[in-house]
């Protein structure tokens, strides 16, 4: 590449919205995944075709979880890494990885740079942008490597010390990552009786969905504690850890109330609230399963549908509209109903820019989940069959999709290649940001400085 050539190219670089980049670095990863994964090298028999492996490379860089393969089988050592190295990627963000490395190597962070960083892992700008990525990789780190020594030890006596190894790094990356990839066939519902295994691994699905802001708020109180220093917890963790919590346990309850078939009828009770609980925190967004989801009753299955579309948290592994979002919403019909003009929570007021920001949210994601569900029941057509609840089963796989939580009623391994492309294409939407792409696809409006007059209209 010539000099001049070079130039253009950096010149181009940087006249690209930040959210562009996102956009750009997401694509490329799955591309280069899905060329590695096509390779005869990372298949135990027949290499992936190229849409099979665009779709298992997106769906690990999408930290999504859905598979049109089965993972333990299909991939040899290399196939898998390559997929691990996906998920760790996906699971911090792309960009985020380009900014530890600049900030290793000694370089400067540009102004495009730091303001996605900021933007994807704080609720408010910070100064010192490198101590906030330095904390979120030794976090993470730490985190992956307890998670990996825990479910080593679970495998170790019946598999040995390296395939044992080789299983908890997987597991545990997957785990705290929100990916939902599993190596065992039928996820983890060999070892729904475990407590070990099953505790260990929804520590670290919730560890990796409570988000990065709320990890570093942690980190710091820590440090004001020793310091003896008395500082408010914010309004962004109090929103967090609270919507957490409530759903989690809410979720749990529902699904031990609703689900009286299948598997969960053979279960004891303390079986029953072990896989209603794991089934609740796994839904957002992780994608592991103690229970045949296929036999789970409908109402069961709604209430994950809805756990799903909400997901984790801002700042996090996982996708969906956020926990923040919901409670802003949940917070936005309290109010209003109650006749308040104001939208507050926890005695502090929410700017208008985020009620705004959370109803397009919310709304845009209504639309896409739609379009999305409209379009798989156009490209499965000829494969529906419409005396066994498809709508239902589609409906699932299109929300799993957008909310990059990987469950699945089983129809993934039977979809077309349109089914797949469109599936593809929701997990990308969800894992970039339905704003991101928002404001990358408009142009922005300057200089607007009037407003037009006010007329009012029917409602209701």
């Amino acid at each position: 590449m010539s000099r001049s050539t070079e130039n253009k190219f950096k010149n181009s670089l940087q006249r690209m919205r930040p959210g562009f980049l996102v956009i750009i670095s997401f694509l490329v990863a799955a591309l280069i995944g899905a060329s590695l994964l096509a390779l005869p090298v990372a298949s135990t028999a027949d290499p992936l075709g190229i849409v099979d492996a665009l779709f298992t490379a997106t769906s690990a860089i999408c930290v999504t979880g859905l598979i049109v393969v089965d993972t333990g089988s299909q991939f040899t050592i290399f196939g898998k890494t390559v997929i691990l190295i996906l998920i760790q990627l996906g699971g911090l963000g792309v960009m985020t990885f380009s900014v530890f490395f600049f900030l290793f190597l000694g370089k400067r962070m540009g102004i495009r740079r730091r303001w996605i960083v900021t933007d994807a892992f704080t609720p408010a700008p910070i100064r010192d942008v490198g101590k906030l990525i330095s904390s979120i990789f030794i976090f993470t780190l730490i985190a992956e490597a307890v998670g990996a020594l825990s479910l080593f030890l679970f495998w170790y006596q019946d598999l040995g010390f390296s395939h044992a190894l080789r299983k908890g790094v997987f597991h545990s990356v997957s785990a705290f990552c929100n990916a939902g990839f599993s190596t065992y066939r039928t996820s983890f519902i060999d070892f729904r009786a475990s407590a070990w295994l099953n505790s260990t691994i929804m520590i670290l699905i919730i560890a990796g969905g409570l988000g990065f802001p709320v990890i570093y708020e942690f980190r710091n109180r820590i440090r004001y504690w020793r310091e003896h220093k008395r500082v408010p917890v914010s309004l962004h963790t109090k929103m967090v850890l609270s919507a957490t919590v409530i759903l989690i346990l809410t979720g749990a309850v529902m699904i031990f109330l609703f689900d009286r078939g299948g598997e969960f009828s053979t279960l004891t009770l303390r079986g029953r609230i072990f896989a209603s609980l794991f089934q609740s925190v796994t839904a957002r967004t992780a994608g592991f399963n103690t229970l045949d989801i296929s036999m789970m009753a409908p109402a069961a299955l709604f209430v994950i549908v809805m756990l799903m579309f909400i997901g984790a948290s801002p700042g996090s592994c996982g996708g969906g509209i956020k926990t923040t979002s919901i409670a802003v919403f949940v917070a936005i019909l309290r109010d209003k109903f109650r006749g308040r003009q104001v939208i507050s929570m926890f005695r502090r007021t929410i700017p208008d820019e985020m009620i705004a920001r959370t109803l397009s949210i919310f709304f845009l994601a209504v639309l896409v989940v739609t379009a999305g569900l409209i379009l798989l029941l156009v490209t499965e057509m000829d494969t529906i069959n419409s005396g066994n609840g498809f709508f239902l089963a589609y409906l699932f796989e299109a929300v799993s999709a957008f909310a990059t939580v990987g469950l699945s009623m089983g129809v993934t391994g039977t979809l077309t290649v349109g089914g797949k492309l469109v599936i593809i294409v929701l997990m990308l939407l969800g894992r970039v940001g339905l704003l991101t792409v928002a404001y990358v696809v408009t142009r922005q409006e300057h200089g607007r400085m009037f407003r037009y007059v006010e007329e009012k209209v029917m409602i209701g």
